[in-house]
């Protein structure tokens, strides 16, 4: 039984192997207040990033350069999503509005309103021509991005709407609130078809789906990440250690040495790795010097990036050079 079979439906536990050895690569200047979101491209070449300075800043993975920056937003921007095809995102702001950007250009070309307060949260559909986010006026919004309108307007939730994504194939979005709730919905009826309630509901800051769109993966404010079977509505492994009672940090997931891992920020200024599967903390990073509230991991490669709050407006990259993708 290998250790990606969790991923893959099945929960048997091997004996974790080692590793793995993150070490800071990288760090990274430009922005001036607390970032935000932080997204490699899918294609691996560009890491963008944004934050309360209202900017977005699109970065070479390797290099670590600047490549260049998108100005347009009047408020501090919340998250950033990157298209399918690495040449469009998708920015959410304080300012009610989503703005869509060419990045090789740099240019704008859409802005989606609709919102009636701040966006918070947005993601791709799979094959782009959808976005959903969500934000303080409580719904999850489904956008024909093509037609720069909103399609569907689900009343989600009983508080600001923290993150919203797909699964793997776009028939599927799943949403989480400082109500507690986690929600799937029918992408194409916007009927909602499940809600996760935890005992202690704790506010829920960030959730997506595993790889295979058979787990949810949800960072809750008590400071636990939670790997959720949907199906059956009930929680196979939790993970601690790390510090999360205040801000919206989200967890994701990274492949080692052909191992899988949890990866999240942290309120004390570290980064946490978690064997997926014996929920073990295998590594804590640290470097930064206020909360870490963005984390990204590099599509291919054993890279992490993370960023950080006001007292240090940086971005760090994180990489295992033991790990055979980065030979």
């Amino acid at each position: 039984m290998s250790t990606t079979d969790v991923a893959d439906g099945a929960m048997e536990v091997d004996a974790a192997p080692p590793g793995p050895h993150y070490a800071a690569a990288l760090s990274l200047s430009g922005h001036t207040m607390a970032l935000s979101s932080l997204k490699f491209s899918p294609d691996g070449s560009m890491l963008a990033s944004s934050g309360a300075d209202k900017l977005i800043k699109l970065w070479d993975a390797e290099s670590g350069a600047v490549m260049r920056t998108l100005t347009g937003h009047t408020e501090g921007i919340s998250d950033i999503a990157w298209s399918g095809d690495s040449e469009y995102l998708a920015s959410a702001s304080d300012d009610k509005t989503i703005r869509i950007w060419d990045v090789q250009v740099g240019t704008e070309l859409k802005t989606l309103l609709g919102h009636t307060n701040f966006v918070f949260c947005l993601n791709y559909s799979p094959h782009s021509n959808l976005l959903v986010s969500g934000g303080f006026d409580e719904t999850v919004r489904v956008w024909d991005v093509a037609k720069a309108r909103s399609l569907k307007v689900l009343p989600a939730h009983s508080d600001p709407v923290t993150s919203v994504s797909f699964n793997h194939d776009g028939t599927l979005i799943v949403s989480c609130a400082m109500d507690g709730l986690i929600r799937i919905w029918d992408a194409d009826s916007g009927q909602c078809l499940k809600t996760l309630v935890d005992d202690d509901n704790p506010i829920c800051s960030h959730v997506r789906f595993t790889p295979n769109s058979k787990f949810l993966l949800a960072s809750t404010q008590d400071s636990t990440i939670r790997l959720w079977n949907y199906q059956t509505s009930r929680c196979v492994k939790t993970y601690t250690g790390h510090t999360n009672r205040t801000y919206c940090i989200p967890a994701c997931f990274t492949n080692t040495a052909g191992s899988k891992y949890v990866v999240s920020g942290s309120e004390d200024a570290k980064l946490y790795i978690w064997d997926l599967q014996t929920r073990q903390v295998v590594q804590c990073l640290e470097g930064h010097k206020d909360v870490v509230l963005a984390i990204a991991t590099h599509p291919t490669k054993a890279i992490i990036a993370s960023a950080s709050m006001e007292k240090d407006p940086t971005i760090r990259i994180w990489r295992d050079e033991s790990d055979p993708s980065m030979q």
